[in-house]
């Protein structure tokens, strides 16, 4: 499956004597985009990761597209990836996919390729959001200078940062969603027992995913003493969001608490009061449900910092591509303009 999808092209002083190609790689799909001078995204193609054997599969399905072809031969590429990425060999957690980044940048021709985490990316684009490619959810102020906090769940739950660096900034490298789950309130100690019948260790991924989502209803479920159901977590939020089924509402309840006490742990954490932003492919499709959530009562519910965390904003990234301004900004260190 592919979906060619409009981008909004900024204006560019100068043309790139070649086409860069900037990719974002999750469990699910793989977003391609040619940028053909600073801030200029074009041609952005979805690819289903399960429609291509290996990357490299599926980076050469796009560039022989004919409109992407028509573009000249790509050079130089970076791609964000949900993954760690420490050194050469890359194996996907949340996909079958497993490369060499030198072997697949010469098996697809390219002079430069960098890979970096997707999160590691997305917090790269955090100061090139403009004001509607975010919307804040509660309360609090940005501190100028101060470090800012990025989560998001999708296929997994992906955590990063960005500190200040003199005049630059220096994002995290950070696989914070594998951190151990610690509940709040006994009814997410009752969601707690439930899946250490199922894994050993539970951490906040395991919870804040869409496989979360489907964790923590099979879980509301049991504790009801209702019949078993495997709903997947597109139904699950579907029927929450239309008011359908008062246990799948829950639900959301439930993901946006738990997800609202990780954002808090993060924000203390790093001292982030120049705002925790929210990515991901979840949470954005929530709306106002979101903004209604538990979300934000449970960011600022730490006791003695309830002060200090109610100064802190939260915003949702509402940009549809905000990877593809962090890869970019990847590549302008390596070949400034």
């Amino acid at each position: 499956m592919t979906a060619s999808l409009p981008v909004t092209i900024a204006s560019a002083a100068s043309q790139f004597d070649a086409p860069r190609l900037l990719a974002d790689v999750g469990g699910t799909n793989a977003r391609f985009a040619l940028e053909l001078a600073p801030g200029c995204f074009e041609r952005v193609q979805v690819l289903a990761c399960g429609d291509y054997p290996t990357l490299a599969d599926a980076v050469r399905a796009y560039l022989a597209m004919p409109e992407v072809a028509a573009a000249g031969q790509v050079r130089h590429a970076a791609v964000a990836i949900a993954n760690p990425v420490d050194g050469d060999q890359i194996r996907m957690t949340n996909h079958h996919w497993q490369f060499s980044i030198e072997a697949l940048r010469q098996e697809v021709g390219f002079e430069t390729l960098l890979v970096v985490n997707d999160f590691y990316a997305l917090a790269r684009s955090l100061p090139h959001l403009h004001d509607g490619d975010k919307v804040q959810v509660g309360g609090g102020r940005a501190r100028a200078g101060a470090p800012l906090g990025l989560l998001g769940a999708g296929t997994g739950l992906g955590v990063s940062g960005l500190i200040p660096a003199g005049t630059s900034w220096t994002a995290l490298s950070s696989e914070g969603g594998h951190v151990t789950f610690a509940p709040c309130n006994e009814l997410e100690v009752a969601i707690l027992q439930y899946a250490w019948r199922e894994f050993e260790h539970v951490s906040a991924e395991r919870f804040l995913s869409g496989a979360g989502v489907e964790l923590i209803h099979r879980a509301l479920v049991h504790i009801q003493g209702l019949a078993p159901s495997t709903l997947s977590a597109p139904e699950i939020s579907r029927r929450a969001l239309a008011g359908e089924c008062a246990v799948s509402s829950q639900v959301l309840d439930i993901f946006c608490g738990m997800l609202g006490c990780v954002a808090g742990n993060l924000a203390v954490t790093l001292g982030a009061q120049g705002g925790v932003y929210i990515g991901g492919g979840i949470v954005p499709r929530l709306g106002e449900r979101f903004a209604a959530s538990p979300f934000r009562t449970r960011f600022e519910q730490k006791g003695r910092f309830q002060s200090y965390l109610s100064s802190v904003p939260t915003y949702v990234i509402t940009a549809e591509y905000p990877a593809f301004l962090g890869v970019s900004a990847i590549l302008s260190d390596k070949f400034p303009s």
